[in-house]
């Protein structure tokens, strides 16, 4: 078994943890689009644990980069335009879908939403068509 193979377990039961304590704990669904427009756009007493979450996520990665020796360093390569568009779609993508591919992906599929299977073949379709027309491009 590979170190990578072993990374992507490790993470992946760790996403599937925590959205379900998340749930069970909190009564939350773990979509993280959702999550941060209620930081961009709170509600009172609502607020302390979106950020709270939002916080763990990213500093998960800095944490595993610091005390993983030659964890791999994110790409740095992606252009500043490109990212924002990128972004500015997924954005677009996720109110269109009402949800995000962990809302939708993770804690949707493993309820057995029907909703949520039809997001998930739409966000993979969407996401192999993208990745082809644009690989064609940069040929």
């Amino acid at each position: 078994m590979s170190a990578t193979w072993l990374t992507a377990l490790a993470g992946g039961v760790l996403i599937g943890l925590s959205a379900v304590l998340l749930l069970w704990l909190n009564g939350r669904i773990a979509g993280v689009s959702g999550i941060l427009n209620g930081v961009v756009f709170p509600r009172a007493g609502d607020v302390s644990w979106r950020v709270a979450f939002l916080v763990g996520l990213v500093g998960a990665g800095g944490l595993y980069m610091a005390v993983v020796p030659g964890a791999p360093l994110p790409r740095a390569d992606f252009s500043r335009p490109g990212l924002i568009i990128a972004g500015l779609l997924v954005g677009f993508g996720t109110r269109m879908g009402n949800g995000c591919t962990s809302g939708h992906g993770v804690c949707g599929l493993g309820r057995l939403s029907l909703r949520s299977l039809a997001a998930v073949v739409t966000f993979m379709a969407t996401a192999i068509g993208t990745t082809f027309v644009v690989h064609q491009l940069w040929k």
